[in-house]
């Protein structure tokens, strides 16, 4: 009798839209998207759904501007996607980030919504630094949307999507 293999685990890497500086008394974690990070975060969301990515669960980063940036991935997905809020993910390093992904086993897909430099680590780390150069050389952009499948050989970015994309 033949074991059946389960399908991949796909891992969805999503760092914030661009968002405006601090206003006076306002706090880091309060900062909004900016005009144009709101409308990468529409593109990038449009794109995705448009290709058949979507996630069984995400996990964003309490921070106002990743907030605003799941919202259009809400209305692209589906109306009912589980999403999730995590605070770890605010000023959580790339090994933080790695524990909140292994926690979601009932899940075969999870897309991450965070903060650079973790994201751009994680990136690096999972797919190896070379292969990430890329993607991410210059920094993980804005708005940054990787699509990478787990396999016995490690993982691998089947699709990057960014702003830089239109």
């Amino acid at each position: 009798m033949d074991l059946l293999t389960p399908p991949p685990f796909r891992l969805y890497l999503m760092r914030h839209a661009s968002a405006a500086w601090p206003g006076p008394g306002q706090s880091d974690f309060d900062r909004p998207l900016d005009a144009r990070g709101y409308a990468e975060a529409e593109l990038v969301a449009e794109r995705a759904a448009d290709l058949g990515y979507r996630p069984d669960r995400v996990i964003v980063s309490t921070a106002r501007r990743c907030r605003e940036t799941a919202e259009p991935l809400r209305r692209a997905f589906d109306e009912e996607l589980d999403i999730r809020f995590s605070d770890s993910l605010y000023h959580g390093s790339a090994s933080v980030y790695a524990e909140i992904i292994a926690a979601q086993s009932d899940c075969q897909s999870v897309l991450l919504i965070g903060h650079n430099p973790s994201i751009e680590e994680l990136f690096g780390d999972l797919v190896g630094h070379e292969k990430s150069e890329p993607y991410a050389g210059t920094g993980y952009p804005p708005a940054g949307f990787a699509v990478l499948d787990s396999s016995d050989a490690g993982w691998s970015i089947t699709r990057f999507l960014a702003d830089k994309d239109r």
